[in-house]
């Protein structure tokens, strides 16, 4: 199959979605958390129609769904999805992407933030990319390729199968969500909107990479009341609510279970967030294992340094609340696992040898699987996401292009 390039249209996709605000917040209540993530989508509904997808739609729940139709008969229905929001973690706003064309391999310096610098000497993997086309925030933003990269391929797939006769395949199905990176990203409602037999999230990293295995997670908040009292008159009557706090979060930093000290298949206990004063306090977890026994054992652990805070304070009040999140879509894939050999296939005709590692995270895929939708995760490029030495290669989302082609025409023999 002879290709065009999409070197010029994935850069010029990417660079005009990766500069409209779309932050989600996960302290909204609203769905979506942020009115923000509407302008994306709004762009999404007048590019989709200029390129000619039917059944375009904006859901009352703020996804974006299309249909590229099908050229033949009795193929599966394929989905594909990628998520419009940026991570809260980061500034997010006022993005300005940089195209650092043919790079030549040295220092990447960035306008915003003159102390900061991308260098080959601290990735492998960059080190790898000398002559293709890099693009970076400014210094003092992320970039927002998680995962309006995704975004990008999708589109630029659905726009070659459209714009070219002859290619034969099934019905492809696309959905753009908002809020995955707060884990809300898949509505109840979504599966049955989709349609889809099985799906992909474009929301990997590495060229190669193919995910069918990611972390089970849940959220924990942890509500502290202590007992105020004037300090000038304190003695033997105030509970500093955040004493018990630093007490929790000291106690669950001991042994080797938080992000920074842990890697590979370990699961973690990780704090994010703390707020509140003397007299109340609140903080937040997410607690993440591969295995539902592992991840029981956070529950357990989280809870026992609770009450242990609890009862060293005598007067305060520690209220731990555990929420479901994600499971691992290994569960269901592996009873299963069409989806993951034909994008293994896809890779091999491209020349990429498949490289399955799990996920030390969750994507949309994860919960479209438990919810019916078996959706592996496939590559996009990018890298050190979350932060403003994020980066991606036009030439890495080139090949995730043609290796979503090459996995619909497969499907549709």
């Amino acid at each position: 199959m002879t290709l065009p390039d999409f070197d010029r249209a994935l850069e010029t996709r990417l660079v005009t979605y990766c500069a409209i605000d779309s932050q989600s917040d996960e302290t909204s209540p609203t769905q979506p958390s942020t009115a923000i993530q509407l302008d994306m989508q709004r762009h999404l509904l007048a590019e989709l129609d200029r390129i000619g997808a039917s059944d375009v739609s904006l859901t009352d729940y703020g996804a974006v769904l299309a249909t590229v139709p099908a050229t033949v008969k009795n193929a599966p229905t394929i989905g594909f999805c990628a998520h419009v929001d940026t991570a809260p973690q980061y500034n997010a706003s006022g993005v300005k992407p940089r195209v650092h064309r043919a790079w030549d391999g040295r220092d990447i310096a960035f306008p915003d933030a003159p102390a900061l610098r991308l260098g080959a000497d601290m990735s492998d993997y960059l080190a790898g990319k000398v002559g293709e086309d890099i693009i970076t925030a400014s210094g003092a933003t992320l970039l927002g390729a998680d995962d309006k990269s995704g975004v990008a391929i999708i589109m630029t797939m659905a726009e070659h199968l459209l714009s070219t006769p002859g290619l034969n395949h099934g019905k492809i199905r696309l959905a753009f969500t908002p809020d995955e990176e707060i884990g809300r990203g898949v509505d109840p409602r979504l599966p049955a909107d989709f349609g889809a037999d099985f799906a992909y999230t474009l929301d990997g990293s590495r060229a190669g990479s193919i995910e069918f295995e990611s972390f089970s997670a849940d959220g924990a908040t942890v509500t502290i009341t202590g007992v105020s009292a004037h300090p000038g008159w304190a003695k033997d009557k105030l509970v500093n609510a955040l004493h018990v706090a630093a007490k929790i979060v000291a106690d669950l930093d001991q042994d080797g279970q938080t992000p920074e000290t842990t890697d590979g298949r370990d699961g973690f206990i990780h704090v994010y967030g703390l707020e509140g004063g003397s007299s109340e306090a609140t903080i937040k977890f997410i607690l993440r294992d591969f295995e539902l026994d592992g991840l029981e054992a956070h529950h357990a652990r989280l809870q026992r340094v609770c009450a242990d805070a609890e009862a060293t304070f005598p007067g305060a009040r520690v209220a731990c609340e555990i929420t479901k999140q994600y499971r691992n879509m290994r569960y269901w894939l592996e009873n299963d696992m069409t989806p993951v050999d034909l994008a293994r296939a896809a890779y091999r005709a491209e020349g990429l040898e498949p490289l399955s590692i799990p996920i030390r995270g969750g994507t949309d895929g994860s919960r479209l699987t438990e919810l019916g939708v078996p959706c592996p995760n496939l590559f996009t490029g990018m890298q050190e996401i979350h932060g403003p030495l994020e980066w991606i290669s036009v030439q890495d989302m080139a090949l995730a292009t043609r290796i979503c082609l090459q996995l619909v025409q497969n499907a549709a023999r």
